[in-house]
């Protein structure tokens, strides 16, 4: 499985993966015009987009990516907030399994401030590899065997996150709203703690706060505990 970055962050999410068969696109809240840029080839090329939520850093392109000729997967929440409507926008549900290409993608619930976010479990049939996409929730239900991969959100420090609202840098509402809606790095460490990770290849660490984080110490303590490499999905 390859794994290309194309933006993590507040200002924008897009991720390209493919099993070497079939691409796909997973948020697209970045213009298509970066988005060709930093993949080196056509829209047409990839085989669909998936999309977490409605939010304008994960779904900015929504529009642009299906004039593009790319169907688009979310929920029928996040259809019904961003107000589109188009023949090849696909609405999935919670826990619902479809197929793309090579791949079969199990939608499933997360926890987030918007309309009805989702994370997806990736299984390529052609790899065998499973890959976990779970972005913008500050909790994760769920437990998943057999994964790969991962790419968890890991937004925040809790110590850091105090100390900026000590010092004023951070308002306290600001602060409210990270705690129900963002993955910290203590709940991450729990949440990988939770789940069987003796397959696992790569762990990616996406959409790290720009003031409440540290890429570094993430890194190096996410690495330590699950003994596994660990990448920080850097902005742009």
């Amino acid at each position: 499985m390859d794994i290309k970055v194309l933006a993590s962050g507040s200002k924008g999410n897009c991720y390209w993966i493919t099993d070497g068969t079939t691409p796909l696109l997973l948020e697209c809240g970045i213009s298509t015009r970066e988005v060709r840029e930093r993949i080196g080839f056509r829209l047409t090329e990839i085989a669909a987009c998936l999309v977490s939520h409605e939010h304008q850093d994960h779904a900015k392109a929504v529009a642009d990516v299906l004039r593009a000729g790319v169907e688009v997967y979310t929920s029928p929440g996040t259809i019904k907030a961003l107000g589109l409507e188009h023949h090849r926008l696909r609405p999935i549900r919670t826990k619902e399994t479809f197929k793309v290409g090579t791949w079969t993608i199990r939608a499933f619930e997360t926890q987030h401030d918007c309309a009805e976010p989702l994370g997806f479990l990736l299984h390529s049939t052609v790899t065998n590899e499973r890959l976990l996409f779970a972005t913008d929730t500050y909790y994760v239900k769920y437990r998943f065997p057999k994964l790969t991969h991962i790419m968890v959100e890991c937004n925040y420090a809790m110590d850091i996150l105090e100390d900026n609202v000590r010092r004023g840098l951070v308002p306290e509402m600001l602060k409210k709203r990270l705690l129900t809606s963002h993955f910290s790095l203590e709940n991450v460490k729990e949440f990988l703690q939770a789940n069987d990770l003796s397959k696992v290849q790569e762990i990616w660490l996406l959409h790290l706060s720009d003031g409440n984080s540290d890429a570094e110490r993430f890194k190096r303590e996410i690495q330590g505990l699950t003994g596994k490499p660990v990448y920080v999905a850097g902005g742009h």
